[in-house]
């Protein structure tokens, strides 16, 4: 599977073309006639939707504030994890 990094412009003209389209074509055909995944396609429509721009694609941050904090979260989500599999293990162990 090959990862496609997209262009700010090219994502704006494809949720543009899909809300102009949509009455008269599916999700599925727009993202196939773009050349996009359907799911890419939605991702973008919902990120446009609810905060009025797209998002800049994975690893692309806007300023090294936004990064560290994409990276903490990321090692909070790690450790809730970690957390649940040692409390699921301590309950088997204890039984």
């Amino acid at each position: 599977m090959t990862k496609h990094n997209y262009s700010q412009e090219f994502k704006q003209d494809a949720i543009q073309y899909y809300l102009d389209a949509k009455e008269n074509m599916t999700a599925t055909e727009v993202a196939e006639h773009l050349g996009v995944g359907v799911s890419t396609l939605h991702k973008w429509v919902k990120q446009y939707q609810e905060s009025g721009e797209v998002g800049r694609g994975s690893g692309i941050f806007s300023n090294d504030k936004d990064k560290e904090i994409a990276k903490l979260k990321r090692q909070l989500r790690d450790a809730e994890a970690a957390i649940q599999v040692l409390k699921k293990s301590i309950g088997i162990l204890s039984k």
